[in-house]
């Protein structure tokens, strides 16, 4: 046990390369590097928190008894979870560790809202399961079951299965950038993930920011794409197009995509 290991979250939207960047940073050898650490605890907190069901204080806790608790446990200089289901808990995550730095990991939303809509099926925002969260949130229905499926954000106005992932994808952006933007700006740091594949300058300073030495061969793993269940590429359909334009449009002016084509993944 090491009182002296330093902490550090990926937060993203999830399919942006949480994966990726998980096996990149494991790499060094420095870091004790998690994807989704307790997953089936973190992402009905996290939902919870963000309707309003749980206050900060039981946040608190749950994080001590978590994250926390593995940092004070490890025997490594750095600690490190990449994982969309933290996204909603920066607040939380910063005081409960204070020296935890942060890397606000973004993707094209087209690519995001593609990659969801196709590979996930019934895992992301599927009618049933969404559902039954929102009777359980609005109605005071019994809670579902810790699974991935039923804990995702529920938008504030009826959307289909896909305009509900454009909507996630804005809506998890505003709120990490609201809650990085109250940190000090040694704590986090913004990269884009088609940025990090075609520049090992990228990388070097990614690994520089967390403490992390850096070597050649780190930015090789970012030459294919990781945790691809279905390794096929799907562009929207125009009516997909539009429909994502519309719900988040801004968000992807904010983060530097309003001139940027949707590219072509190659596996």
């Amino acid at each position: 046990m090491s009182a002296a290991t330093k902490p550090f979250f990926v937060v993203s939207s999830g399919r942006s390369g949480t994966a990726m960047l998980h096996k990149a940073l494991a790499a060094s050898g420095e870091a004790e590097m998690h994807h989704e650490y307790m997953v089936h605890i973190l992402q009905p907190l996290a939902m919870r928190r963000y309707h309003g069901l749980a206050d900060r204080t039981e946040v608190l806790k749950i994080l001590d008894q978590t994250h926390a608790a593995a940092v004070r446990c490890s025997d490594s200089a750095y600690w490190g979870d990449s994982s969309n289901k933290l996204s909603w808990l920066i607040p939380e995550l910063a005081q409960s560790m204070p020296a935890a730095k942060f890397v606000h990991l973004v993707r094209d939303g087209r690519k995001v809202a593609g990659s969801y809509f196709h590979k996930l099926g019934d895992e992301c925002y599927d009618d049933r399961s969404t559902a039954i969260l929102a009777a359980h949130i609005a109605q005071g229905m019994p809670a579902p079951p810790p699974e991935k499926k039923y804990w995702w954000p529920l938008p504030p106005h009826e959307l289909d299965r896909f305009g509900r992932i454009a909507w996630h994808w804005s809506e998890v952006n505003r709120v990490i950038l609201e809650a990085l933007a109250s940190l000090a700006s040694e704590r986090h740091m913004f990269v884009r993930l088609e940025d990090l594949l075609v520049s090992p300058l990228l990388v070097r300073s990614l690994f520089e920011f967390l403490g992390l030495s850096y070597r050649d061969e780190h930015f090789a793993i970012f030459a294919r794409p990781h945790n691809v269940n279905r390794p096929e590429d799907r562009p929207l359909t125009e009516v997909q197009r539009e429909a994502f334009a519309a719900i988040a449009g801004p968000m992807m002016d904010l983060l530097g995509y309003a001139e940027r084509g949707e590219y072509v993944v190659n596996y």
